[in-house]
């Protein structure tokens, strides 16, 4: 299959060469590039006295890093039409590792949150695969229902009743941030899909409650909604990571203490390398350099909507839903971590995309950001177009002339 795959058109080879967006790729790089950087100063001390390596979560990251750059050199190469063809199976994967991972003896609890699963060296994290996997089931419904979801409320039900369960099986393990963004993000797909904004005031009604009755059902949920408000009463306590948190971006002002010299990270910040990673940047780089790093989400959060609005302009509806939900997916984690970072949301655990220190997270965003870079090519080529049927023979290369020969 991926000698096929390789023999395929692709942005990998075409008769300029590597042809991708490279506005987008730049953008991706560099966050990869900080994140890199900050894991290895984030987690240089906790490291070194678990492991007695201060490198070894910076290593591990690379080697997480290298991949995530595999799997997405493979996925420029898989057409849209293919995921489009396989999104009910992939999503079916995707609700049988949730089950999976709430097994006893098959899901790996950490911090009272079975999240993973072992496999060997690596963990897995169902999560990050139900939510890619959700995203593109959800295109593919559109595009199948288009009329019916635009005109009729059963066109609407049925896909919540598809992301109800799921967002149950996050909420068992529990992951409530991830629950949050996937359903966000879906909401959000479903609104571009044509479904009528009257049909989502029940929804936000019942969404509301049961995030209501989410929260007040555990202690440390109703703990974590009241302390971030005031972190400093119990600053010791419950408000200790966030007030921690508070105190780095302190420490920072505008242009940072140098990078390598967080004091917060030095065991007084929890989780330093991974859901506050950016506070040990506000630190060290200062507001200048976080506010740099906030430009650069806008940037390729914003670049990635207008490659969905590109696709669904040349009529490639999938490839544009499918842009727009992952763009989302980007938009609502930056937003919960960034905003739990600096004290505007109840403390969550959710990574920071391409920052944050986690293997199934790396690797899911270099694949989304390889499907971002395949959904502009094919619009650009207008492969998979709705009124252009293209054939790979149109891609063949003409020796003589040295250029693509289109049979159009």
């Amino acid at each position: 299959m991926l000698a096929h795959l390789l023999a395929a058109p692709s942005p990998l080879h075409t008769r300029r060469g590597i042809d991708l967006d490279f506005p987008l790729l730049v953008g991706c790089l560099a966050l990869l590039g900080l994140g890199l950087v900050m894991i290895a100063s984030a987690s240089s001390e906790v490291a070194a006295a678990q492991s007695g390596n201060p490198f070894y979560h910076m290593i591990r990251h690379l080697i997480y890093l290298g991949i995530g750059l595999v799997a997405a050199l493979v996925t420029l190469l898989v057409p849209m039409a293919m995921w489009q063809r396989y999104s009910g199976m992939l999503l079916l994967v995707a609700v049988a590792l949730l089950v999976l991972v709430l097994v006893p003896g098959i899901g790996r609890e950490v911090n009272g949150a079975k999240r993973w699963i072992g496999l060997g060296i690596i963990n897995l994290q169902p999560s990050e695969l139900a939510k890619l996997f959700t995203v593109l089931f959800l295109a593919g419904y559109l595009v199948r229902r288009q009329a019916e979801v635009r005109e009729k409320l059963i066109g609407f039900l049925k896909p919540l009743a598809v992301l109800g369960p799921i967002a149950g099986l996050l909420l068992a393990e529990p992951d409530f941030g991830a629950t949050v963004v996937l359903v966000g993000a879906s909401i959000a797909m479903l609104f571009l899909g044509g479904v009528n904004l009257l049909r989502f005031i029940p929804l936000a009604a019942g969404v509301l409650a049961a995030g209501v009755l989410v929260m007040t059902s555990q202690s440390y949920r109703m703990q974590r909604l009241t302390n971030f408000i005031d972190p400093w009463a119990d600053q010791y306590g419950a408000g200790y990571q966030l007030s921690q948190a508070l105190i780095a971006f302190g420490r920072g002002e505008w242009f940072g203490v140098g990078l390598g010299n967080s004091i917060q990270k030095q065991f007084y910040l929890p989780e330093a390398h991974t859901d506050f990673v950016f506070a040990v940047l506000a630190e060290e780089l200062g507001m200048v350099g976080a506010l740099i790093t906030v430009g650069l989400f806008v940037f390729v959060s914003v670049r990635a909507l207008y490659i969905g609005l590109w696709a669904e302009k040349a009529k490639q509806f999938f490839a544009a839903y499918v842009a727009y939900g992952l763009s989302f997916l980007w938009i609502g984690q930056v937003l919960i971590n960034i905003g739990v970072n600096v004290g505007l949301l109840p403390t969550k655990g959710l990574t920071l995309p391409f920052l944050s220190y986690g293997g199934s997270s790396l690797v899911i965003c270099c694949v989304s950001l390889a499907m971002l870079l395949r959904i502009e090519w094919e619009r650009r080529t207008q492969l998979g177009s709705e009124d252009v049927d293209f054939q790979e023979s149109d891609f063949v290369e003409d020796q003589a002339a040295g250029e693509v020969r289109h049979a159009r």
